[in-house]
C-alpha cells in the first residue's frame, strides 16, 4: 500500500507542443492537474522533470499553475535517473515509493522506471496520467514496465490509496478535487 509518509510524485516531460500531441491530450492534462493537486493535498514531494526545455518548451501552463513552488530539473538523457539533480532531488527526499507520470510513457516514463526499479525504488505507475502519440505505444511502455516489475495504479485510486480514512478534511477536500 501506498503512504504519504513514504512517496513522492516524479512527473516527467509534460512539455511544449509535444505534450498537444499526446492521445487524449486533453484527458492527460486534466489527470495530471487532479494528480498533482492531490499530491500537494497529501504534502508529498514532487520532483518535476523536462527534457531539454531550451529546445522542447516549458511544461504546460496548466500544470505549471499546479506546480507553483517548484522548480522544474532540466535533463538531457531519456532517463532522468543519469541527470545528478534528479538524483539528488530523490535521495533529499528520503522516500522509495515513486508514482510515475508523464510522457512519452513508452520512451522516457519507461527508461526512468526502468533506472529506478534497477536502483531499488517501488515504482507505481499513474497510467491515466501518462501519455504518447499512440494508444499502442503507451500500452507497449506500460507493458514493459509491469513486466520489469512496477505496479499498476490511476489516480483516483491512489488518492484514495493515500487517503486511507473516509473523514476529515483532507477526506472533504479529496472528494472536491475528483469531482
Amino acid at each position: 500500500m501506498l503512504s504519504a509518509a513514504e512517496t513522492v510524485l516524479v512527473i516527467v516531460d509534460v512539455q511544449g507542443k509535444l505534450a498537444r500531441l499526446m492521445d487524449g491530450s486533453e484527458a492527460l492534462h486534466q489527470q495530471l492537474v487532479s494528480l498533482i493537486s492531490g499530491a500537494r493535498l497529501f504534502d508529498l514531494p514532487i520532483v518535476w522533470l523536462e527534457q531539454l526545455p531550451q529546445k522542447l518548451g516549458a511544461t504546460s501552463e496548466e500544470l505549471q499553475a499546479v506546480l507553483e513552488g517548484h522548480q522544474p530539473i532540466a535533463k538531457e538523457h531519456f532517463s532522468a535517473w543519469p541527470c545528478d539533480a534528479f538524483r539528488a532531488a530523490l535521495k533529499h527526499t528520503e522516500r522509495k515509493q515513486v508514482l510515475l507520470c508523464g510522457i512519452e510513457t513508452h520512451i522516457c516514463v519507461y527508461q526512468t522506471c526502468r533506472d529506478l526499479l534497477d536502483n531499488g525504488f517501488d515504482v507505481h505507475l499513474v497510467a491515466d496520467a501518462m501519455g504518447s502519440r499512440t494508444a499502442a505505444n503507451k500500452a507497449l511502455g506500460l507493458q514493459m514496465m509491469l513486466q520489469a516489475g512496477a505496479k499498476l495504479t490511476n489516480v483516483e485510486s491512489l488518492l484514495f490509496e493515500l487517503q486511507h480514512h473516509a473523514v476529515g478534511d483532507n477526506f472533504k477536500a479529496l472528494l472536491k478535487l475528483i469531482k
